[in-house]
């Protein structure tokens, strides 16, 4: 419980998450401060340049673990058998909401959260922790597979689940060509390639300016923030806030076990857990207007981005650090 305080502390104190609060306080206050979408996706686009370059130069320096290929399986796993458990639990605490959006946001807590990922990174940097670099491979992995889950359930569920249509091509574009996920396995097998070489070449771009690019841009994260929760008054009820701050517990301890089950370390097994507990608001939703088109974006954005990412960033994280070193020490 010490441990757990103590990383609180630290992290609600450092300045990335500072940032997301004064962006959350000010889009609450309706400033009129914002960033340029063009410098908003530069920073995205840095961020997942930087985390999947550095943690393919990591398993070049390395070598290839064995441990890859399982751990990507089991995260393959968890991306589809999340959206199961959280549509269950959606539908048991919040019977209002349909069979459609049910589906949608379940689709959202199967698969991952890259910017949360990126501040755990950092988190564990600070800390000392190091962690397996094939874990941004399983990030990536981790992408797509509740996807799929997501529209199962809502077809399932209705005699059209709403989709308006086989999405067939479009769809599957949308998910394997999608842009962070590109460039995240890119830049990792650019990394593998390039080895300690590339790393030491790229170092003062990636490595110095990482953290200050990172509180920018979760600054614009929490103006987002700030702003789906505004937008999100009459829609989201209680119990549909509690789903929001419960679910990442649930996805969390799935990863926690199967962080353990794969022997990973410490940093592996918080990186898994973090990667279980979050919720997309990038791929998915992008996925969602093409798949699920009459599903209420209002509903699955405002929980994805303005409840489980804010209380993942600032509570979450530590919780999940201090776990993992506990089951990796014990």
């Amino acid at each position: 419980m010490d441990l757990i305080l103590t990383l609180a502390g630290q992290n609600l104190l450092s300045p990335v998450i500072l940032f997301f609060a004064l962006g959350v306080a000010a889009a609450l206050a309706r400033s009129d401060l914002s960033f340029p979408e063009a410098i908003a996706k530069g920073m995205s686009l840095y961020l997942l340049f930087a985390i999947g370059f550095k943690g393919g130069a990591s398993v070049a320096s390395h070598g290839m673990d064995p441990g890859l290929v399982l751990a990507v399986l089991g995260g393959v796993v968890l991306s589809f058998a999340l959206p199961f458990v959280a549509y269950g639990l959606l539908r048991a605490m919040a019977p209002r909401v349909s069979v459609l959006d049910a589906a949608a946001v379940a689709g959202h807590y199967g698969s991952i959260s890259i910017v949360t990922f990126v501040a755990l990174s950092a988190m564990l940097t600070a800390q000392g922790i190091p962690a397996e670099g094939y874990m941004i491979a399983v990030a990536a992995a981790m992408e797509a597979p509740a996807i799929v889950s997501a529209l199962w359930l809502a077809t399932r569920g209705g005699k059209s689940g709403g989709t308006g249509g086989a999405p067939g091509t479009e769809l599957w574009r949308e998910i394997l060509l999608n842009g962070s996920i590109v460039l995240l396995l890119g830049s990792f097998f650019i990394g593998v390639i390039s080895g300690e070489r590339g790393m030491a070449d790229l170092e003062p771009f990636i490595v110095t300016p990482f953290k200050g690019v990172l509180a920018l841009f979760l600054l614009d994260m929490g103006l987002v923030a700030g702003r789906e929760l505004r937008a999100a008054r009459g829609v989201v009820t209680l119990r549909i806030v509690g789903f929001g701050l419960s679910m990442p517990l649930i996805g969390a301890a799935a990863g926690l076990g199967m962080g353990a089950l794969l022997g990973l370390s410490a940093g592996g097994i918080a990186a898994l857990t973090t990667l279980a507990a979050s919720a997309s608001y990038i791929a998915v939703p992008a996925a969602m207007r093409v798949a699920l088109p009459r599903a209420n974006p209002a509903l699955y954005l405002s929980l994805a981005l303005g409840i489980t990412f804010p209380f993942n960033l600032t509570l979450g994280l530590p919780l999940y650090v201090a776990l993992a070193s506990a089951i990796a020490g014990g």
